[in-house]
């Protein structure tokens, strides 16, 4: 077996995944279930200084992703201190504990929860320009505690501009990225949203943000040198081991949790080993940052006909189908013939074939 073990500051974890701070860990018992299906970290919920009222319904699958309107706890400080952070704690895996909002509600929380944490998740939710309740809310933190302290950053926003602010004003670490939105879905029969806030916006998770949450990564490993880890549609190993690639120190699930259960962060670890196993990797660190050594400095304008590997060609059409070009055809033999007088190069067809009898040099 490969080492997927992961030092995160002073913490050692068994591997790079962990539950992200939302309902798959909204207690103790919840964080017992994580432990049970194996991540390597306890992140808790992010709690405030009062308990949320969050909307009823609040949380739908829908077409590539998932919806919600989630909050912060709906348990106040005072229940998580007496009935949650020391049993989580007694689990004996890392913990980092989710805070927000503001900077004098994350400086009063982080002096009342410091005991059972070993770092700090603060969640603003900020989609402004102007960085400062993000810096103020890291300068707050840091002021009462000497423990680690990670920002967790949204996508709407300069993602450069945002994590050298955070890592300036003294952040250890940041966390990308929270859910995007807001977002709208409606029932088709009776056309009321499927989300029971006051306007019916939601915000979007789970698969259909991932590619935004890997540029966002990408970004923030590019411009700083703190830890990143990486949040936003991962649900298999292979989207964990391209965060990674991407430059994240580890990453985080949550809608996979919701939809899948809580051994999914085993599951998402073994597939991270059984990658690293197959193409012949001893750890993490062999691969982490590579996609960003492979970025190019310039964009491509020619035109590369796919390679076709025939002896892996099933004649399923996919690529036919879908080849807007007209290039794609099958020959008597029932093989992939690409034409190259009418490829543009495009691509597609590589990433829609099942049986890697494409690739593109």
């Amino acid at each position: 077996m490969a080492d997927i073990s992961v030092k995160l500051f002073d913490m050692t974890l068994k591997n790079p995944v962990m539950p992200a701070a939302g309902p798959p860990i909204k207690d103790a018992e919840m964080a017992k279930k994580a432990k049970e299906g194996g991540t390597g970290a306890i992140v808790t919920k992010t709690i405030s200084t009062e308990a949320a009222e969050v909307p009823r319904p609040n949380m739908a699958q829908t077409r590539g992703g998932f919806m919600n309107t989630e909050l912060w706890s709906e348990m106040g400080p005072e229940h998580w201190l007496k009935n949650e952070y020391p049993e989580i704690k007694d689990l004996g895996l890392p913990v980092i504990v989710g805070l927000g909002y503001s900077a004098e509600q994350i400086n009063e929380l982080v002096q009342k929860t410091d005991p059972y944490a070993d770092a700090f998740e603060l969640s603003t939710h900020y989609l402004g320009s102007d960085t400062s309740p993000v810096v103020e809310s890291i300068k707050a933190a840091k002021k009462a505690t000497d423990k680690p302290v990670m920002v967790k950053l949204s996508p709407q926003i300069d993602i450069p501009k945002f994590a050298k602010a955070a890592e300036d004003a003294g952040a250890d670490g940041l966390v990308l990225i929270n859910s995007f939105g807001p977002t709208l879905d409606f029932n088709i029969d009776s056309g009321k949203p499927l989300m029971g806030s006051e306007d019916g916006y939601g915000w979007l998770s789970g698969e259909a943000i991932f590619p935004l949450a890997l540029r966002a990564v990408f970004q923030a490993v590019k411009t700083v040198e703190i830890p990143v880890l990486a949040v936003g549609g991962i649900s298999t190993g292979e989207d964990a081991v391209k965060m990674i690639m991407a430059g994240a120190q580890a990453v985080q699930t949550c809608t996979a949790a919701i939809l899948k259960g809580p051994k999914i962060y085993g599951k998402i670890a073994a597939e991270i080993d059984q990658y690293l196993e197959e193409h012949g990797y001893d750890n993490l660190d062999q691969i982490r940052g590579m996609a960003q050594k492979k970025a190019p400095e310039k964009a491509n304008y020619k035109t590369k006909v796919p390679e076709i590997i025939r002896e892996n060609c099933t004649g399923c059409r996919l690529c036919i189908t879908s080849c807007v070009y007209d290039a794609n055809y099958l020959d008597d033999d029932n093989k992939i013939v690409i034409e190259a007088a009418k490829c543009a190069g495009c691509g597609l067809c590589v990433t829609r074939c099942n049986f890697d009898a494409l690739k593109l040099a």
